[in-house]
């Protein structure tokens, strides 16, 4: 396919769209340059106002919170589970008040947060589901993938993601009424397609909303990675299933902690991560890996320890999971070219380490 169309919404995009919708089940998909720009545009789409509360995770990256930060909101985190790392649906209700406008749970690592609870919970609550699923793309919860269950899902295609495009990201709108809004939200504030599709005699503005499209480029390179989605998806979870085959007997003896295996969900394998014992057990073996030229690395320090959490938004409890977690997980190597020898070192590393630290 050839065309001239490189400012954004081009064939590509279209194809890109069309892919999600169909393949998702979702009702609207708009690509947007970063999973960033989705999460703001569900911010507006929401009508987050200043003095309004989010519940969310403390475990997850700064753009989570950033999104309705921007829109004058605090963000008031939760613990996490112990078990899947994800937001504890039953730290939930607690957080609510009556400045609570919205719940967005982040799916760590392509795991499912529990989403028939948190969905309950803002049913009957009044309160708006925004899915941070920039890691969880065809990751799927009782039978659905996670982006399409909330109210807006919010997908990335960051270099770091399973499926890329250097930059880039998508808005997932499942609720129907928010379908042309988010298009006007998306340009610019205009009602630039629906004047393109002469649905309307002028081209003007009409509501906030800024400039998320991606070009035209980004969308090309991202139709020929989603076209392969399903090849990449399942090599990630090859690597993944072989790494908890290899690594289980530490787990069954104690030593470490695993990623958690939950029946009514499919990872998209998305990372790889185990939980030492200690933070100073964890320091040691990073240190013992990276000289066997093994990079393992940690994750996020929890929000609601940093500057800008503690400026902007409050903890619900005392986020003892959270904070005894984040200083323990260690993030092992996966990507798609990894080979069975290549998790075989990586493996093998690891078992050296613990069998020299016992």
């Amino acid at each position: 396919m050839v065309s001239s169309h490189l400012s954004g919404d081009g064939p590509f995009s279209k194809r890109c769209h069309a892919w999600l919708e169909r393949t998702l089940g979702c009702g609207r998909a708009l690509l947007t340059h970063s999973c960033t720009a989705a999460l703001e545009m569900a911010a507006i789409l929401c009508d987050i106002r200043p003095g309004d509360e989010v519940i969310l995770p403390s475990f997850t990256f700064v753009s989570t919170a950033n999104a309705f930060v921007l829109r004058g909101a605090c963000p008031v985190f939760v613990d996490i589970r112990p078990d899947t790392l994800n937001m504890d649906e039953r730290e939930i209700e607690k957080a609510v008040t009556g400045k609570t406008r919205a719940i967005v749970p982040m799916h760590y690592a392509g795991g499912p947060c529990a989403m028939d609870a948190i969905m309950e919970i803002a049913q009957s609550k009044g309160l708006w589901v925004i899915e941070d699923a920039a890691q969880a793309l065809l990751s799927t919860y009782q039978g659905s993938y996670l982006g399409t269950i909330g109210h807006l899902g919010c997908l990335s295609f960051h270099e770091t993601k399973n499926i890329i495009s250097g930059e880039g990201g998508a808005l997932l709108v499942n609720e129907s009424g928010l379908a042309e809004k988010a298009e006007v939200i998306r340009e610019k504030g205009t009602n630039r397609r629906r004047f393109f599709a002469g649905e309307v005699d002028h081209y003007t503005w009409t509501d906030i909303g800024s400039s998320f499209l991606p070009s035209e480029l980004v969308g090309a390179f991202l139709c020929a990675q989603l076209e392969q989605a399903e090849k990449i998806i399942a090599a990630r979870r090859r690597i993944f299933d072989l790494y908890h085959r290899s690594l289980r007997s530490l787990e069954e003896q104690g030593i470490i902690r695993l990623p958690s295996m939950q029946d009514d969900s499919v990872s998209n394998g998305h990372l790889f991560y185990l939980v030492a014992r200690t933070t100073e057990e964890r320091k040691r073996l990073i240190d013992h890996l990276e000289a066997r030229d093994i990079l393992a690395v940690i994750h996020y320090v929890p929000l609601h320890s940093s500057p800008a959490g503690k400026k902007y938004g409050r903890a619900s409890g005392d986020l003892t999971v959270t904070e005894d977690l984040s200083s323990r997980l260690l993030r092992l190597p996966l990507y798609y070219e990894m080979t069975d020898e290549d998790v075989g070192r990586v493996v093998e590393a690891v078992k050296e380490f613990y069998a020299g630290d016992s």
